[in-house]
C-alpha cells in the first residue's frame, strides 16, 4: 500500500518535470530554431542529463502506466474472469442441479420406459393372443356361416316343406271335420250299446250270483264235511263251516274207511319245532311228514263227534295204538284245550290221557302245567 502511495508522488513529480521540460523543450526548440548554436553551447551540457533524466524517467512512468493500465485491465480482467468464474460455478451449480434432476427424470424414464416395454411385452402377447382368440373367431364364423347358409337351404326346404303339409292340414281338417261326425255318429252308437251293455253286465252279475250261489250249494252238497264218503286212502277236498274248502289227507287200511289223517310222521324231514302261528295254520307234506293245523282240527271236531285213533311204530318194529269215541279240541281263545272222551279199553295204554283238559303248547307260548316249557324241551308242539 506505501508503494502505491510513493509511485502515485513520484508520478506526480514526474509529471510536473514532465510538463515544465515540456515546455521548456517547446521553448528551446523555439529557441533552437532562432539560436540554435547558443542554446547549445551555453545549456546543453546543463540542462541535456536532466532533460535525458526526464525522459527516461518519463518514458518508465509511461511504461509503468501502460504496466498500470494493464495490470488495472488485468485486475478488471480477473475480477471479470473471477466474477465469470463464479457465475459460471453458479451456472454450473444449477447445471449439476438440472443434471441431476435430468439424471433422476431419465432414471425414471428408464423406468418408466421399462413399465412401457413391460406394458408393450404384455400388449403384445395379449395382443397375439387375442389375435389368436380372433384367427380361431374367424374359423369359428366361418364354420357359422357355412352353417347359417346350410340353416337357410334348410329353412327353405322346410318353407317349401311347410306350405305341402299347410295344404295337407287343410285336407286332413276336411277328412278330421268329417270324420269327427262320424265319430260322433258313433259315440252316440257306442253310448246306447254301453247302455246295452250295463244292462247285459248287471244280468250277467245275477247270473253269475246265482251261478255261484249254486255251485256253493252243489260244493255243499257234493263235498263232505269229513272222508266218509271216500273209500281209499287219498288227498280229497272236505267243505267245512267256518274255514272252506281245504285238502285232507283220507286214509282207509289203518281202523277202516273214512279216517281223517291229522299228523304224520313217518319220514323225519320235518322239524315239528314251530311257533304257535305254525301249529294254528298247520305245515308240512300229505306226501311225508305233516300237522293239520290247530284251526282246522277245531273246525272238523265241532261239526259232529270224532273218535280219534292213534297208530304207533316203535324203532324195534312194535306197534301201539290207541282209540278215543269224542275227540275234539276248543277254539283258539281258549287255548285249543284237547278232550278225549272214553278210553277203548280193548287196547293196552292210555297214555293220551295226560293231555286231557290241557292247552295247546309251542316254544312262544307255554301254556303247559310245567315248572318249564315242554315244548322247547322236547322239541315238538303238543298237549304237554
Amino acid at each position: 500500500m506505501g508503494r502505491l502511495i510513493i509511485n502515485a508522488v513520484l508520478l506526480l513529480i514526474v509529471q510536473e518535470i514532465y510538463f515544465v521540460a515540456t515546455a521548456t523543450d517547446q521553448e528551446t526548440c523555439e529557441s533552437d530554431r532562432l539560436m540554435e548554436e547558443q542554446c547549445r553551447i551555453h545549456n546543453y551540457k546543463t540542462v541535456k542529463p536532466l532533460l535525458d533524466y526526464f525522459r527516461q524517467v518519463r518514458n518508465e512512468l509511461e511504461d509503468k502506466e501502460i504496466k498500470e493500465n494493464k495490470l488495472n485491465e488485468l485486475n478488471s480482467d480477473l475480477l471479470e474472469k473471477y466474477q465469470e468464474i463464479v457465475r459460471i460455478h453458479e451456472k454450473f451449480v444449477k447445471e449439476a442441479a438440472l443434471l441431476d434432476e435430468y439424471k433422476n427424470k431419465v432414471i425414471k424414464g428408464e423406468n418408466d420406459l421399462q413399465l412401457c416395454k413391460n406394458r408393450v411385452d404384455k400388449f403384445e402377447s395379449e395382443t397375439n393372443s387375442q389375435q389368436n382368440v380372433i384367427v380361431k373367431l374367424k374359423g369359428d364364423l366361418a364354420e357359422k356361416s357355412t352353417n347359417l347358409e346350410n340353416c337357410e337351404i334348410q329353412y327353405k326346404t322346410l318353407n317349401s316343406s311347410l306350405f305341402e303339409k299347410d295344404e295337407n292340414i287343410k285336407r286332413f281338417s276336411e277328412n278330421i271335420q268329417n270324420i269327427t261326425e262320424h265319430q260322433k255318429t258313433i259315440e252316440l252308437q257306442l253310448e246306447q250299446s254301453k247302455t246295452k251293455l250295463i244292462k247285459k253286465d248287471k244280468d250277467n252279475q245275477l247270473c253269475r250270483a246265482e251261478i255261484d250261489t249254486l255251485n256253493k250249494t252243489l260244493l255243499n252238497t257234493l263235498i263232505p264235511s269229513s272222508c266218509s264218503p271216500f273209500g281209499d286212502s287219498d288227498v280229497h277236498p272236505l267243505n267245512v263251516s267256518g274255514i272252506g274248502f281245504f285238502d285232507v289227507l283220507c286214509d282207509s287200511q289203518l281202523a277202516g274207511p273214512g279216517w281223517i289223517v291229522i299228523q304224520q310222521r313217518v319220514g323225519g324231514n320235518e322239524s315239528f319245532n314251530r311257533d304257535w302261528a305254525t301249529y294254528r295254520k298247520g305245515f308240512g307234506s300229505y306226501r311225508s311228514d305233516f300237522f293239520i293245523g290247530l284251526e282246522k282240527i277245531h273246525r272238523i271236531t265241532s261239526l259232529q263227534r270224532f273218535e280219534l285213533y292213534i297208530h304207533l311204530v316203535a324203532v324195534n318194529g312194535s306197534i301201539y295204538n290207541a282209540r278215543y269215541d269224542d275227540f275234539k279240541i276248543s277254539d283258539e281263545d281258549s287255548g285249543y284245550k284237547l278232550s278225549l272222551g272214553k278210553f277203548d279199553e280193548t287196547i293196552v295204554g292210555d297214555a293220551m290221557r295226560i293231555g286231557e283238559n290241557l292247552k295247546f303248547t309251542t316254544f312262544d307260548r307255554d301254556n303247559d302245567i310245567g315248572g318249564g316249557n315242554c315244548a322247547v324241551q322236547y322239541k315238538s308242539g303238543w298237549w304237554h
